[in-house]
């Protein structure tokens, strides 16, 4: 027969440390108001008897769960990892745990998972960019669950959100890249569909193209999901067009490294046969050969502000607060000057 240990309680914590069970309470709870030495003891007792906090009482108590829920659209790649990162370091130190999954760019998955992390008892939802359909906004609302979108930001849409404008910086990067003598300009883009960060992405390029005027219908534009041979494919297409153009513009890193793999491997030349940007800045950029130009994003600022913003909602009951970080355009030695 096998003999099972009891699982250890609050007073057995108690006995070993020789304090009272509501001592060992305030040490788990508000170790700020417990002296160091009492917490040493404490805290020895409750590693040596492998005690678990039953926290169930003071959750419904709070009515509160102390989990965070994030959604973000893919894990197959390093263009949120940086930031979620950052947002989980900072609910840890807050006292939150994080609940995240993965919606594959797919809506109804995402809508499934709000869903799941709701019934969890998530206390908040941080949700990537703005589109979805509108019945999840109203399921959190009704609800009363707070969430905060970010990787993006629109002053003229009240949703709260930390994040930047994709749009504008886009616009910005095709500024340089027209600054710099290039005409002929190809665009490798994220699928728009259901992605506003793709879309407005894509949007920054076309309007400026058109301010420069450039007629858009002489713009050759692939749109493909984010990954690095999707964009190694699509930079070998432009490339065997008849008018070859001088510059690649990609919707994100993952896909610019992808073009600059396939130009090595066409034995094409970057920058001094085609320059290639990026967007997003991750460490990917930073290690190719020649290094990418690229839009830098505050992926671990956004972060760290996405959990103070998400935690303060819950907490406060207030309604989000939206905050615009800016991003910066990295010039690297994948594009050349054609003036």
């Amino acid at each position: 027969m096998t003999s099972h240990q009891a699982v250890p309680t609050l007073d057995d914590v108690a006995k070993a440390a020789g304090v009272s069970p509501a001592t060992v309470s305030r040490s788990l709870n508000s170790p700020g108001l417990v002296s160091k030495s009492t917490l040493k003891r404490v805290k020895s007792a409750v590693d040596a008897l492998g005690y678990t906090p039953h926290f169930g009482a003071r959750f419904m108590s709070a009515k509160r769960t102390m989990t965070i829920g994030a959604i973000i659209p893919t894990m197959e790649n390093a263009i949120f990892a940086k930031g979620i990162q950052a947002f989980q370091e900072r609910l840890h130190s807050l006292g939150y745990t994080l609940l995240i999954s993965s919606s594959s760019y797919d809506p109804e998955i995402e809508a499934e998972q709000v869903r799941a992390l709701a019934s969890r008892g998530a206390d908040g939802i941080l949700l990537i960019g703005y589109w979805r359909e509108e019945r999840v906004y109203e399921f959190l609302k009704q609800r009363n669950i707070p969430f905060l979108l970010a990787w993006a930001f629109a002053a003229n849409n009240a949703l709260p959100a930390i994040g930047f404008d994709n749009r504008a910086s886009m616009y910005q990067l095709c500024d340089r890249v027209l600054a710099m003598g290039h005409r002929n300009v190809a665009v490798i883009s994220g699928t728009t569909e259901g992605n506003d960060r793709a879309s407005n992405r894509l949007k920054g390029i076309t309007e400026r193209l058109k301010v420069e005027g450039i007629d858009l219908a002489s713009v050759p534009i692939i749109e493909t999901p984010y990954d690095i041979d999707n964009g190694a494919d699509a930079f070998e297409r432009l490339m065997r067009l008849s008018d070859r153009p001088s510059i690649v513009m990609c919707g994100n890193d993952v896909l610019a490294v992808g073009a600059m793999q396939r130009a090595q491997e066409m034995g094409i030349k970057v920058p001094d046969d085609v320059s290639i940007t990026g967007f997003d800045g991750i460490e990917l950029a930073r290690v190719v050969t020649p290094k990418l130009t690229t839009v830098r994003v505050p992926h671990s600022e956004m972060g760290r502000r996405a959990a103070d913003e998400l935690v303060r909602m819950v907490e406060s009951g207030d309604v989000g607060r939206s905050q615009e970080l800016p991003s910066e355009i990295v010039v690297e030695k994948s594009i050349a000057s054609l003036v």
